[in-house]
């Protein structure tokens, strides 16, 4: 059996200059990096800007096992279907982190025969948008440390310097530092520390971004500091928001690339679901619904939280209106939630597959409770028996849940096509897509709305910190922004170790920090962390290279 990239390697990549002659782009819209990668354009915007808006379907899933279920393959295969029905679609994906890609599961732009191509490239640096990301975000906090090294002008207490530098790998080392050691040239001594670039404002303010000017004003109400007499210090105080931008000038444009089978893919953005907001970029899904008449997306980990973020945050700051969710469900991640041993994922056990599948009604009535019809995908693996796809089947019948076996990581395009048939049919049945909670709310009258209508908590409980932080948050107009909840991906609590559909627990807020550019509340909830570490065995030690420049062992 061909390893994922074995299988992308073997692909005959079409150039991408007959992928976008075929999606209406026109020579002078893109920029070629390459042969098989591009970036589009602000002509291509401004001239689509009047076409009609295609029809928006999500893709999200249940909470997932450690390893992941193949929510990307889903969406890729999702999206070769679409082309083998004969209908218009285009994919708009999340660019992968290099954290996951060498730490956890390696690579990430699908699997099997549902991949991105070039995966190999799109899994390392891509078009360099992570690396611009970064470099703008450490400009910012570079200025900052000048700004007080040359005098402090604006009086920043060196203490509530909020803003942290990041870099796009998993360093658990760089959490906590210190900076300025050396003496009175190399700066002055405090705390500092780093998260990982796709946790960081940066990210999320280059995906919310309408265009660039959108973006520069988005990044000058970066907070980064409060003065010693307690009031506000934005990048624009210390003159960084330009150079910023400057550095994101062609990071703001999304990138095409296409799936195994040549289709087109729009891939832009990547910020994490569990820690920030967790879809692609605002600019490639406009210009998707622009330029196809569907355009496909998904939004990161379980439905708790990249379905809750892509509905709450993005569809409101970006007016978006849904057609249809795809909920993708396993019959291993079921059994998880069931109880059932990671080991023993593999081996049939309906009694754990019938504890655990209440995690799969707790997403179903969560996404009906946003107005929106529902499709599960059961992603099919080849260790999965009949009896336990069968029980799946006969629940979603049970609960009147539309849904479709999914066989595209073996078969590609050919295996979704029931699948495509499906999702076609939700995107005409009639919706009322409305956001959780009001915008006018309270920040704890949001959170409120989101731990017990989505995740079932019973309340929430605040710390003493987190009191402090939603007061000076809503000084600073934090209460008429959504709020994006950081917490674990494998449990709807905040705690991991509850699985299946949990209840009567309370979720405890920890820490709540103002993104104002983004324009949105962080919430960070448990023990979730902003930078992640590696395993114990990274993924890395097993990836390679051979002399020829083949890679191997990536995915």
């Amino acid at each position: 059996m061909l390893t994922d990239i074995e299988i992308a390697q073997s692909a005959k990549l079409r150039k991408i200059s007959e992928i976008a002659k075929e999606i209406g782009v026109e020579e002078s819209e893109y920029e070629p990096y390459g042969h098989y990668k591009a970036k589009l354009n602000e002509s291509l915007f401004k001239r689509v800007k009047d076409n009609k808006n295609g029809k928006l379907i999500l893709v999200t899933a249940i909470n997932p096992t450690p390893a992941g279920e193949g929510k990307t393959t889903t969406t890729v295969g999702l999206g070769q279907a679409f082309a083998k029905i004969n209908k218009n679609a285009i994919i708009a994906l999340r660019e992968p982190s290099l954290g996951p890609v060498f730490g956890v599961k390696g690579g990430a732009a699908g699997g099997g025969y549902s991949q991105v191509l070039p995966m190999e490239d799109i899994n390392l640096h891509f078009t360099g948008d992570m690396h611009a990301i970064t470099a703008a975000n450490n400009l910012l906090c570079a200025m900052i440390d000048n700004h007080i090294q040359q005098g402090n002008s604006l009086g920043i207490d060196e203490r509530r310097i909020v803003f942290k530098r990041c870099m796009d790998m998993n360093d658990r080392a760089l959490r906590n530092i210190v900076v300025g050691l050396g003496g009175k040239a190399n700066g002055f001594v405090r705390e500092d520390g780093f998260m990982i670039t796709v946790a960081s404002e940066v990210m999320a303010i280059l995906c919310l971004s309408r265009d660039f000017d959108d973006l520069k004003e988005r990044l000058a109400n970066i907070l980064v500091a409060y003065t010693i007499s307690g009031e506000p210090v934005r990048a624009k105080d210390v003159g960084a928001h330009g150079a910023m931008a400057v550095l994101l000038k062609d990071a703001i444009n999304p990138n095409l690339v296409q799936t195994l089978e040549g289709t087109p893919v729009l891939m832009h953005g990547g910020p994490f679901a569990n820690i920030a907001h967790g879809c692609n970029s605002v600019r490639a899904t406009k210009l998707a619904l622009k330029l196809a008449d569907y355009c496909i997306t998904e939004a990161g980990f379980g439905a708790d939280l990249g379905a809750e973020k892509f509905l709450d945050i993005k569809c409101r700051l970006a007016e978006l209106n849904p057609s249809a969710v795809v909920l993708v469900a396993t019959v291993r991640a079921l059994k998880y939630n069931g109880g059932a041993d990671k080991k023993s994922l593999s081996e049939e056990n309906l009694a754990a597959l019938e504890k655990g599948i209440v995690n799969l009604g707790a997403h179903i009535d969560n996404i009906h409770k946003f107005g929106l019809p529902v499709v599960v995908a059961i992603n099919r693996f080849g260790t999965d028996s009949e009896a336990e796809l069968n029980f799946i089947s006969d629940y979603c019948k049970a609960r009147n849940a539309d849904f479709a076996l999914s066989d595209v990581f073996a078969n590609g395009g050919d295996g979704g096509i029931e699948l495509a048939k499906a999702v076609v049919a939700a995107c005409e049945k009639p919706s009322d897509f409305a956001p959780i909670y009001p915008i006018d709310a309270t920040i704890k009258e949001k959170i409120n709305a989101v731990a017990t209508k989505i995740y079932g908590a019973r309340g929430v409980i605040y710390t003493a910190n987190a009191e402090k932080n939603i007061a000076e948050a809503e000084k600073l107009g934090g209460g008429n922004m959504p709020i994006c909840v950081a917490k674990t991906q494998y449990s709807m609590s905040d705690n991991p170790a509850l699985l299946g559909r949990p209840s009567d627990f309370d979720v405890t807020v920890r820490e709540v920090k103002l993104s104002a550019g983004a324009g949105f509340v962080v919430v960070l909830t448990g023990d979730i962390m902003t930078m992640p570490g590696l395993p114990k065995v990274p993924a890395a030690e097993k990836i390679d290279m051979d002399s020829d420049g083949n890679i191997t062992g990536l995915f």
